[in-house]
């Protein structure tokens, strides 16, 4: 009989659990992204489809639910090729590399509170660490060595520069993600990921550190590699990118599960580190019990769904950038941004901690950003300005050009003018040709 208690785990609550305890819960989060990923493909499918009018898949099973089954089995059924110039180790060690990092980041999302599972009292979540947050992003850019060996291990013009390309936005965004992440450090005192769904207790901090969050969203497509910022792929320019040469078969099963555990990672870090975990939304937390037991379990479900659901949607909405506009984007911006969010948000919390003047806190706050939007709006509008008086500098010239008699009202020389570009024009007889 399983009880259920109510008690929000912390870091020291981990470490105590029996070893048939730890293979339980091992077991029950690997069959959690393993189904996750069957239905994830087949959920996305069926909803960018539906966005398209159109049905998806249908076929295979009631409402097409067997079509992930169907071409799992399929790339695993087929034949394995290796093109005679690749490496073959790394050509095999990289979607292992891509896979595996994936799974261990998920281990540190939490799922709910302490619970009695037959006798022992366990948290809903495999381990946690005092740096959880930087073990996640430790374990994400570790996956990115799959993608460059991938490419670089394929002997492929079009495969080594998405791998390429790979580094080089992940080292971009991880730094812009990593900076995002400092609002919330600041706020829960830890990078304990149990522990900062305990300080959300009141308020998510995707309300507090609206920034903060916002910059974490953008960042998250850049980590996964999604659409718009799929640049390491970019069918349109590199064939398949860093895959290229990864035939339909069981490694590029594996390079399309790591892809999608990233996917289901960014999304479980957004649920847990900014809208409050498995704690229940409003008005459902007014409820004694909502947090109790394993209703926690429903409630982050339907949070990380959502997510998940978003990212498709951006998936189905947007198209894919520029190469220079990505990195444009998350050096020039994201990256500035957090900076100068960071300084407030540290400004903010030393007044409220040390002073307890909360107050003064938000009142200086409020005086920064209003101050910092004068300052953009100023520089906006100069730049604006600058623009229009080009644009009319430009537009007189052309009026100017197009107006002089000689040319005919068009800003082109005639071609009935006795000399062109210093050549005599020669009359040709009438009656030849």
């Amino acid at each position: 009989m399983i009880h259920v208690l109510a008690v929000p785990p912390t870091v020291n609550s981990f470490g105590h659990d029996p070893l048939w305890i730890t293979i339980i819960k091992a077991v029950m989060l690997f069959a959690f992204l393993m189904l996750g990923i069957l239905f994830g493909v087949w959920f996305e499918r069926k909803l960018i489809s539906r966005m398209q009018h159109r049905y998806g898949p249908n076929r295979a099973g009631k409402f097409g639910l067997l079509q992930s089954v169907a071409d799992g089995l399929k790339m695993g059924l087929k034949e394995d090729i290796f093109p005679n110039t690749v490496d073959r180790v790394l050509y095999l060690l990289a979607p292992v590399i891509m896979v595996i990092p994936a799974f261990l980041a998920f281990s540190i999302v939490p799922f709910g509170p302490m619970v009695n599972l037959f006798g022992v009292e366990t948290p809903l979540q495999l381990v946690d660490l005092p740096v959880a947050v930087l073990f996640m992003l430790a374990m994400g850019a570790i996956s990115v060595y799959g993608v460059v060996l991938a490419g670089w291990s394929s002997r492929s013009p079009y495969a080594l520069l998405g791998g390429l390309r790979s580094a080089a936005q992940v080292v971009s965004y991880e730094i812009a993600m990593g900076l995002s992440f400092v609002g919330v450090f600041l706020f829960a005192g830890t990078l304990s990921t149990s522990e900062i769904v305990k300080a959300q207790e009141q308020t998510w901090f995707a309300v507090l550190l609206i920034p903060s969050f916002l910059v974490y969203v953008i960042c998250m497509f850049g980590e996964a590699a999604r659409i718009p910022f799929d640049l390491p792929e970019g069918e349109g320019e590199l064939v398949g990118g860093f895959q290229t040469e990864y035939s339909s078969s069981l490694k590029f099963a594996l390079i399309m599960m790591g892809e999608y555990l990233h996917t289901f990672t960014a999304s479980g870090i957004a649920v847990t580190l900014f809208l409050g975990g498995w704690r229940a939304p409003f008005p459902i937390s007014l409820w004694d019990g909502a947090n109790q037991g394993w209703w926690p379990v429903l409630w982050f479900f339907i949070k990380f769904v959502l997510t998940f659901s978003f990212i498709v949607w951006v998936r189905a909405s947007l198209p894919r950038v520029r190469y220079d506009q990505l990195m444009s984007l998350g050096w020039k911006v994201l990256i500035p941004v957090n900076l100068a969010w960071i300084l407030l948000v540290a400004a903010v919390r030393n007044l409220v901690v040390n002073e307890g003047n909360t107050v003064l806190g938000v009142a200086l706050g409020a005086i920064i950003v209003i101050g910092a939007l004068a300052i953009w709006l100023r520089f906006d509008t100069v730049n604006q300005r600058r623009k229009e008086a080009r644009k009319a500098e430009v537009e007189a010239e052309f009026e100017e050009l197009s107006n002089e008699p000689a040319a005919g009202g068009f800003p082109v020389p005639p071609l009935d003018l006795p000399h062109y570009h210093g050549v005599q024009r020669k009359e040709i007889p009438s009656g030849t040709n």
